[in-house]
């Protein structure tokens, strides 16, 4: 299983962009999809996350102006990051909580560069 991130790239505040993660390979389907972040030197930490059916959860300073959604079709997360904030400069990464038809496994994106500029 593989995750393939894109849509990164240098914006001014206020800006938008918009993250996609596809995941290809053998698998029986995929439960949980996410985008991680982490800057220099921190911890990553979770931004936000979308369940199977739906359900979504976001890191609070994100709330309002990030959407998270997914398209099973395509196996694909996106992230829509709205009014961007400097403090949003991060590495950001996909996740998949991936049925291989054994057990359940974590993977991960290769991570995608985002800078907003002050």
């Amino acid at each position: 299983v593989q995750l393939q991130a894109s849509g990164g790239g240098l914006v001014q505040t206020g800006g938008s962009l918009r993250l996609s993660c596809e995941a290809s390979g053998s698998f029986v389907s995929i439960n949980e999809m996410g985008w991680y972040r982490q800057e220099p030197g921190k911890q990553r930490e979770l931004v936000a996350s979308i369940g199977s059916g739906g359900s979504t959860y976001y890191l609070d300073s994100v709330k309002g102006r990030f959407t998270v959604s997914r398209d099973n079709a395509k196996n694909t997360v996106y992230l829509q990051m709205n009014s961007l904030k400097p403090e949003d400069t991060a590495v950001y990464y996909c996740n998949a909580d991936v049925d291989n038809g054994r057990h359940y496994s974590d993977y991960w994106g290769q991570g995608t560069l985002v800078t907003v500029s002050s």
